[in-house]
């Protein structure tokens, strides 16, 4: 991290108009690690047309509406990241591992009936979001992402089409003027 940064773990990243790289434009990120070695977070609303396939079809009845994997980020590609909302705080377990709050992340090598009374919401991404050392705090720093709280609704949103325009349309402000924005500025 840039020295004096505040981590932004457990935040959403909000793309701004127009983010020039196609595998962010318009995506609500949600951070969930950030330290000196760099950042890690999940697209919260790019579902794909992919459903879990054996031995992981076993939590379909787990996931949340849409229950389609996610596109997480372009990095890593074949990982699968499970994200839950849980029940209340959580200790670190073999098939739990908190990440902020009552977000943990799933071990989906589990029984999902071992998890499933420790959790009401669950979200599977291919992929995740990655940034090197001081990189995001960069790219923040050019106007690239809003740094904005989520409400506890944005992670499992039933409606992640239309996630980038719910979060900025709920601001203070100005900023909400951004949801209505063209997708080609240009064209205003």
């Amino acid at each position: 991290m840039i020295p004096g940064a505040t981590p932004i773990k457990g935040r959403l990243l909000v793309a701004t108009p127009p983010l020039e790289d196609p595998n962010f434009d318009r995506t609500v990120v949600y951070v969930i690690e950030h330290h000196d070695d760099g950042a890690l977070g999940l697209v919260l609303n790019r579902p794909m047309d992919e459903g879990l396939d054996e031995p992981l079809d076993r939590w379909i009845d787990v996931q949340s509406d849409p229950p389609v994997v996610f596109n997480g980020g372009p990095v890593e590609t074949n990982a699968l990241i499970a994200l839950a909302h849980t029940k209340g705080e959580v200790a670190e377990d073999e098939h739990l591992a908190p990440l902020n709050g009552d977000i943990a992340s799933a071990d989906l090598a589990a029984d999902p009936a071992i998890v499933r009374g420790a959790i009401s919401q669950l979200r599977v991404f291919r992929g995740y979001s990655g940034w090197g050392p001081g990189q995001l705090e960069g790219e923040i720093e050019s106007g690239a992402w809003l740094v904005l709280d989520p409400v506890p609704d944005d992670l499992f949103t039933a409606e992640p089409d239309e996630l980038w325009r719910s979060v900025l349309a709920r601001q203070p402000g100005r900023l909400a003027w951004l949801a209505n924005a063209p997708d080609d500025l240009t064209a205003n």
